[in-house]
């Protein structure tokens, strides 16, 4: 892939396309978070996040994982405060994902588990490896699968829910599609490809309509009926500040590429 502004700190890169950021863990062999990890994760879509010019980013692993979650060695030193501290360290990396106001898509390239299941869940639209796996084994070391966990439910219901969170038990990407936690599942050799693909769609559209749906998916997520239909008028009549829904329609009409400004 051809890259401009490309950038790296340390265990995590940051690569740029037109208006695609791809954001790739990479701390050989299995990208498992430990604090510099995840401060360089909340920091790397803290600075995109500010940039007005990012229209989706991708969120992936290098090598043969996504992450297969946290280090076992920090997990086994805390104390209850560190354990409070580290934890929240986590939520705040992986919500500085989940609220991001442009859309974003996991690229599931192998083992997603733990706060790498979280990673994927915080994202809006996820592609997985047909040898993806991806699962909540926290259960099986002490402790209960928490913060973005609580995303579960929502995506799969309370039964399967319980099964993932109370066996530990990873699921295969075809499961996980058929459960819906999963969008598209590849082949591991078309994984970038089919990724890249729905990434260059999304950012083709609307930058401002963009930015706006996604506002309002993260509200749908957590307000109420009433409150949340009371946002998509506004945010409907907000576009047409902007002279984008217009440049849409009449490209629609005239049967070429939009261009946006």
């Amino acid at each position: 892939m051809s890259t401009v502004g490309a950038y790296e700190d340390g265990e995590v890169r940051v690569e740029r396309e037109g208006g695609c950021a791809w954001i790739t863990l990479d701390r050989p062999p299995l990208n498992l978070f430990a604090p510099a990890l995840i401060d360089r994760l909340r920091a790397a879509f803290q600075a995109l996040a500010a940039d007005p010019e990012v229209r989706v980013a991708v969120v992936t692993g290098a090598g043969r994982a996504m992450t297969a979650g946290m280090q076992l060695q920090v997990l086994r030193d805390l104390d209850r405060a560190s354990a409070k501290a580290m934890i929240t360290r986590l939520h705040q990396a992986i919500n500085a994902v989940h609220d991001a106001p442009f859309p974003t898509i996991a690229m599931v390239n192998g083992a997603c588990l733990g706060a790498g299941f979280e990673l994927a869940m915080a994202c809006d639209l996820c592609v997985a490896s047909s040898e993806a796996r991806l699962g909540l084994p926290e259960i099986r070391v002490g402790v209960p699968s928490v913060i973005e966990a609580a995303l579960l439910p929502a995506l799969v219901g309370a039964a399967r829910a319980a099964e993932l969170l109370f066996t530990g038990a990873a699921i295969t990407a075809e499961r996980a599609l058929a459960w819906g936690l999963v969008n598209r599942v590849v082949p591991p050799g078309e994984l970038r490809a089919a990724t890249a693909a729905l990434a260059t769609e999304i950012a083709g559209y609307a930058p401002t309509a963009l930015r706006l749906q996604k506002r309002l998916v993260i509200q749908w997520r957590t307000s109420d009926l009433r409150s949340a239909v009371a946002a998509g008028i506004e945010a409907f009549a907000d576009t047409y500040a902007t002279g984008e829904p217009r440049e849409a329609a009449s490209a629609y009409l005239e049967k070429r590429a939009p261009r946006f400004r």
